[in-house]
């Protein structure tokens, strides 16, 4: 079915991997927080704290495993790190989540035929 269209082009594995484990990271509502916050600029692992109602540890944990996974970086000066954003493709991420988060009613679904909501 799909092999007879002459456009259709399936991810390779590695592909697939990669995007599955940025889907993970970003499976958490404060490293969602984080990042949001670092698209507007960067910041401290105390700031960033304060900002997404979370301990400094938890914060600085999460900085790693997102710095780590490529979708943050930090600087050093002097003592403390400052933090951003790893690339404009993290803000395409977010703002489609956010998007897609608005536009969901979390009670019900359109029927696929486009009749009546369908209870979840």
């Amino acid at each position: 079915m799909h092999t007879s269209l002459s456009d259709f082009d399936m991810p390779n594995e590695e592909q697939v991997h990669l995007a599955a484990e940025s889907f993970r990271l970003l499976a958490d509502p404060t490293r969602i927080k984080v990042l949001w916050a670092l698209l507007q600029g960067e910041s401290s692992v105390a700031c960033l704290a304060e900002l997404a109602g979370a301990a400094p540890t938890a914060v600085s944990q999460h900085l790693a495993k997102l710095r780590l996974a490529g979708l943050v970086k930090g600087r050093r000066e002097g003592t403390f790190v400052y933090y951003s954003a790893a690339n404009d493709h993290v803000l395409g991420l977010l703002k489609q989540a956010l998007f897609h988060a608005d536009h969901i009613d979390r009670h019900s679904v359109e029927d696929p035929a486009g009749d009546s909501a369908v209870a979840r």
